[in-house]
C-alpha cells in the first residue's frame, strides 16, 4: 500500500508546501493554503512540470508544420461569437456561473446541435444520472436524443470511454465532481481539480478533441478550485444574470483563440436558451420616457457596441451617514464622480442618499460611461428628465473635463440604428457621424449640465 503524506496547496497559484502557512510564499496571498493528501513516491519532476524523461524536443518556429484548422459551428450564433468564431479542435473551454444559471442547459443544447450536424459528442455527467440528463433533454425538445451520455465521476473511466468512442467534442459536467485514483482526497479539492483538468487538457491536445468543462463558482464569484485551473484551459466563459430575469449574458474573460470581454446574450425559455440577436433592443425595451435620473450610454463589450440604460436616484438621507449604493457599476468610481460633480459642477451630495443601477444586470467596467452616470446623477438631483433621444459618451476627468473614448464610430452607429438623434461627447469623431445623429461636443461637465438644463 502506498504511503501518503499531507501537503498544503495554495488555491490561487497552486504552489505546495509541507507545512501550513498563513501567507503563500509564492504569490503572497493570505489564507489560501488548504490541506491535500498526496501519494508518496511519485517523481518530483513529474509533479512539478508534468514531464517525464525523454519528452518533446525544442524546435524552431519556422520548422513547425500545420496551420489553423477550420472551426466547428456549435449551432448557436451567440455562443460561436463569444468563442471567437466557433469551436477550435483540441481546445479546452471552461464555463462557470452561479447554480441554475444555465451552464448544463447550454452545453446540452450545444451537444445536440453538434450531433445533428455530424460532429460526434460525448456528454459526461458527474452530477446527474443518465435518466436525469434524458429528462432535461426531453424538456428542451428532445433534440439531444442522439447524444452519447456517460454518468461517471472517475477520470480513468471517462478517458477510457472517450478513447473507445473517439468523440470530436467531450463535455464534462462538472470538473469539481471528477476524481482520479492517483490522488487521495474527495472530489473537488485542490489537487483533484488541478490533476483532472491537466489530464483532460493533455487528452484534448493529443487527440484533437474539443473539451468543455463546467466549473462551480465560489461565493466571491470565482471558479471553485485552484486559480491554475483557469490558466490550464484555453478559454474561460462566465454566465451572468439574475435568477429573476429571463436573459443571460455569456462573457469571455480569457480566450486564446479570440477576443476577451466578448459577450453573448441569451433568453431563458421553456425550450432552453435562445440567442438574442439585438441585445440593445432587449436592454432598452422597457425604458420609460420622461423620468428623471435615466441616461443611455453606448458601451463596448469586446467588439460589440451595446446601448445600456443607467438609472440614478438621489434622495435626502434620513440618517446621519448618507448611503452610496451601486449595482453594475464600480462603487469607487461612483464616489469619484460624485466628488467631481460637487467640486466642478456645484451639485452637493453630502446630505443625499445616492443609488445607481445599470438596467438589465449588465456590468459596466469601462470609463466611457462616466458622462452618462454624471448626467443621470444630475437629472436625479434636479428631478428633471434628460432628452429621451440622447446618448452620452465620454470619460470624466478630475478637472471636470470630458475625455474622448475609443471606437466612437461604432458606438454612434449603434446609437443611430436604435433611433437616437443626439450624442453628447467630449470630442467629435474625425469621420462624419451617421445620418440622423447630431453630435454635440462639450468640453466639461459644467458646460454639459448647462446645455441640458438651461
Amino acid at each position: 500500500m502506498a504511503k501518503t503524506k499531507s501537503v498544503y496547496v495554495c488555491t490561487e497559484c497552486g504552489n505546495d508546501t509541507p507545512r501550513w502557512q498563513g501567507q503563500c510564499p509564492s504569490c503572497r496571498e493570505w489564507n489560501t493554503m488548504v490541506e491535500q493528501i498526496a501519494q508518496k513516491g511519485r517523481s518530483a519532476r513529474v509533479d512539478k512540470v508534468g514531464l517525464a524523461p525523454g519528452g518533446a524536443a525544442p524546435v524552431r518556429l519556422r520548422d513547425v508544420e500545420g496551420s489553423e484548422g477550420q472551426r466547428w459551428s456549435s449551432g448557436l450564433g451567440e455562443f460561436d461569437f463569444v468563442l471567437g468564431g466557433g469551436i477550435v479542435p483540441g481546445s479546452v473551454v471552461l464555463i462557470g456561473g452561479e447554480p441554475g444559471i444555465g451552464k448544463s442547459t447550454i452545453l446540452l443544447q450545444v451537444a445536440a446541435r453538434l450531433q445533428a450536424s455530424g460532429r460526434s459528442t460525448l456528454y459526461v455527467s458527474g452530477e446527474e444520472s443518465a435518466l436525469q440528463v434524458r429528462l432535461r433533454a426531453d424538456r428542451l425538445g428532445g433534440a439531444a436524443g442522439d447524444v452519447l451520455t456517460l454518468a461517471e465521476t472517475e477520470l480513468e473511466t471517462i478517458l477510457l470511454r472517450a478513447a473507445e468512442a473517439a468523440p470530436q467534442v467531450l463535455l464534462v459536467d462538472s470538473i469539481q465532481t471528477v476524481h482520479t485514483q492517483e490522488l487521495e482526497g474527495a472530489p473537488g479539492n485542490v489537487g483533484q481539480v488541478r490533476e483532472c483538468a491537466a489530464r483532460l487538457q493533455r487528452y484534448a491536445k493529443e487527440s484533437g478533441t474539443a473539451v468543455f468543462l463546467v466549473g462551480h463558482v465560489t461565493k466571491g464569484g470565482g471558479i471553485a478550485g485552484p486559480k491554475t485551473l483557469e490558466h490550464i484551459v484555453d478559454t474561460v466563459l462566465y454566465f451572468e444574470g439574475a435568477s429573476n430575469q429571463d436573459h443571460r449574458v455569456l462573457r469571455a474573460t480569457k480566450n486564446r483563440f479570440g477576443g476577451v470581454d466578448e459577450i453573448g446574450v441569451f433568453r431563458m425559455t421553456p425550450e432552453g436558451l435562445v440567442a438574442v440577436g439585438n441585445p440593445s433592443e432587449l436592454f432598452l425595451g422597457d425604458r420609460a420616457r420622461g423620468i428623471s435620473g435615466s441616461a443611455v450610454v453606448a458601451t463596448m463589450e469586446g467588439t460589440r457596441p451595446l446601448l445600456v440604460e443607467v438609472q440614478a436616484l438621489a434622495t435626502r438621507a434620513p440618517y446621519g451617514a448618507p448611503q452610496r449604493v451601486s449595482t453594475g457599476f464600480d462603487h469607487k468610481r461612483l464616489a469619484l464622480l460624485l466628488a467631481v460633480l460637487e467640486k466642478r459642477a456645484g451639485i452637493h451630495f453630502g446630505q443625499l442618499d445616492v443609488f445607481l443601477n445599470v438596467v438589465g444586470g449588465i456590468r459596466i467596467v469601462e470609463t466611457a460611461a462616466d458622462v452618462a452616470v454624471a448626467a443621470a446623477l444630475a437629472s436625479g438631483v434636479f428631478d428633471r428628465p434628460l432628452p429621451a433621444d440622447a446618448v452620452f459618451l465620454g470619460e470624466l476627468g478630475l478637472g471636470g473635463e470630458l475625455r474622448s473614448v475609443g471606437q466612437v464610430d461604432r458606438r454612434l452607429t449603434e446609437a443611430a440604428r436604435m433611433g437616437f438623434r443626439t450624442a453628447y461627447l467630449g470630442r467629435a469623431p474625425s469621420n462624419r457621424p451617421p445620418a440622423g445623429l447630431t453630435v454635440v461636443e462639450v468640453n466639461d461637465v459644467a458646460s454639459l449640465l448647462a446645455r441640458i438644463f438651461p
